[in-house]
């Protein structure tokens, strides 16, 4: 198997799929003398953000962080983010899938993630799992494909852009791989592994052309 190092490339073996607690509502009617006024309880409820909007505060985030390790810190929230489908059900394939990765089972992999796309196509998530397994197989042409459905869907997510950078790297398209870092870099650009990239590919690159 072929892998590629960054401190970006963190996928989450099992997650944790919240479950917000439902408070039942005190049975004190407007009369009883135990009532407070309405304007102070209870107390108004206020929305939830969906799950998009978490992922749009983590990315403002992300960028505007300077700090290595806040932004570690920020980027460790924002993987759980987006490799929660909100479905029980696909994250529970995700995880049967990593498990079958770690003990070499890659048909049984693929068939976990086949099933978790089938009822989550939208999901960027089931299809990154995929171009980075078929990446570690070897089969980058798949990978690649898989990669653009993950990019078709969260163009900011960074472990496929980082991925993608690998790929083409290791084809030989530098000036591609430093496209594929650079836009990484617009949404982390606290990432010094990716900030290393950067330099070496440019001056890979610069000397190629003196």
């Amino acid at each position: 198997m072929r892998f590629f190092r960054s401190s970006l490339i963190i996928v989450a073996l099992a997650l944790a799929c919240p479950v917000a607690a439902i408070a039942e509502e005190p049975l004190i009617t407007p009369a009883s003398p135990e009532a407070k006024p309405a304007e102070t309880w209870p107390a108004p409820l206020k929305d939830e953000p969906s799950r998009e909007e978490r992922i749009d505060s983590l990315f403002t985030e992300l960028k505007r962080e300077r700090s290595a390790d806040g932004a570690n810190a920020i980027a460790q929230r924002l993987w759980r983010e987006l490799n929660d489908s909100g479905s029980p059900t696909v994250n529970l394939l995700m995880k049967w899938a990593d498990d079958a990765t770690k003990d070499k089972r890659n048909a049984a992999a693929f068939d976990f993630l086949d099933q978790a796309a089938v009822l989550e196509p939208d999901f960027a998530g089931v299809w990154n799992r995929r171009a980075l397994l078929n990446h570690a197989l070897g089969n980058d042409k798949k990978a690649m494909s898989d990669l653009n459905r993950v990019l078709e869907r969260e163009p900011r997510h960074l472990i496929a852009l980082a991925a993608l950078a690998a790929i083409l790297e290791e084809s030989g398209d530098s000036q591609g791989a430093l496209t594929a870092w650079q836009r990484y870099l617009d949404f982390y650009p606290a990432d010094r592994d990716a900030q290393n990239k950067v330099t070496t590919l440019s001056e890979k690159i610069a000397g190629s052309r003196a």
